[in-house]
């Protein structure tokens, strides 16, 4: 095999089957050979992984006065990989006051970037608070 080819081994996560794609890409990023795909997703989420890898972040911001003492958030669209342990550090900052409701947005455009926080669960205010 060529020194500048690479193979890369995927978990396609673009349909329940779990593909395990085997690639062959060249120095710059270019598949060469693609197998392992079941469906047309995998070539696209292959794609994907090589240039611009995002994931959704899921983890949870502390909530004062409430029922319970964390909400969890979400990032509705995935995110730059790189800057997932940056925004979850950024997330365990964040504290709210109760109510916190589905569908509130706890940061929005992190950044500038156009990244918000939403809770993607509720927590009530606690009775006397």
């Amino acid at each position: 095999m060529n020194k500048n080819v690479r193979q890369r081994m995927d978990i396609c996560l673009r349909c329940p089957r779990g593909c395990e794609i085997h690639t062959v890409v060249d120095e710059q990023n270019e598949i060469i050979n693609l197998e392992g795909n079941k469906c047309k997703l995998g070539p696209e989420y292959v794609r994907q992984e090589i240039r611009d890898p995002r994931r959704i972040l899921p983890t949870s911001v502390r909530v004062h006065n409430g029922i319970r003492p964390l909400v969890p958030v979400w990032t509705p669209d995935p995110i730059p990989k790189g800057m997932l342990l940056e925004l979850a550090a950024a997330s365990r900052k964040i504290e709210l006051e109760a109510p916190v409701r589905v569908g509130d947005v706890v940061l929005k455009n992190w950044k500038g970037m156009d990244i918000d926080l939403v809770a993607s669960g509720e927590v009530t205010r606690e009775e006397g608070r």
